[in-house]
């Protein structure tokens, strides 16, 4: 039954929507644009917003559906969890439909923990990618700076209000999960990751200090 989870949510993470919308709705190939990378922000390069919405939904529900399902439906828990949950972020980044390449599988990521979570972790996901990228001019140390938010959420809450209503039963399968995540992630960023972070430039002032 676990085997058969993992290898249905990994074929979910695996479906390329990225790359089909560019073919069969824009006629282009989005990996010819921008990073080269299988994902949504190509498709808005690509096609536009509304396709770029499109597609960034679809790998958002790739990872939020069989991970809830095996979650609330299944009542998949514990070790067996995380490791169901890792598969569409596996998928995604590497799926058998490019010949095991794939995206940066961040959207997939927040799907994930939807399905883990519900609102927990994609809100405190959110927050901190979002600092990351308000902060930070190169992407892959903005991917950082979010899962790094959410890990330091998952250690500090056990001893707090747990204002978010994470159960704390629930800890050691979200932390076993977050460190497979975040593998695949700096993984998938790290040519990024070989840069030295750097802030954005309208955080300087007209003489080049911070």
């Amino acid at each position: 039954m676990l085997i058969l989870l993992f290898l249905i949510a990994y074929v979910c993470g695996s479906l390329p929507f990225s790359v089909w919308i560019g073919r069969i709705a824009l006629r282009a190939d989005i990996c010819d644009y921008g990073d080269h990378n299988p994902g949504a922000t190509n498709v808005v390069r690509a096609g536009g917003k509304f396709w770029g919405a499109i597609a960034l939904l679809l790998d958002y529900l790739k990872g939020a559906i069989p991970v809830g399902i095996s979650h609330f439906v299944l009542d998949i828990e514990g070790w067996s969890l995380a490791f169901v949950a890792l598969a569409p972020v596996l998928g995604h980044a590497f799926s058998p439909f490019l010949r095991f390449r794939g995206g940066k599988a961040v959207a997939a990521t927040f799907g994930i923990w939807t399905g883990l979570t519900v609102y927990e972790g994609p809100i405190v996901l959110g927050i901190g990618l979002g600092l990351g990228f308000l902060f930070l001019a190169i992407d892959g140390w903005a991917v950082v700076t979010g899962m790094v938010g959410l890990l330091a959420f998952f250690l500090i809450t056990p001893t707090s209000s747990n204002i978010l209503g994470v159960r704390p039963d629930l800890y050691p399968m979200l932390l076993a999960a977050w460190v497979g995540n975040a593998a695949i992630l700096f993984w998938k960023q790290r040519r990024d990751l070989r840069l030295r972070p750097k802030l954005r430039p309208w955080l300087f002032d007209g003489r080049g200090n911070a």
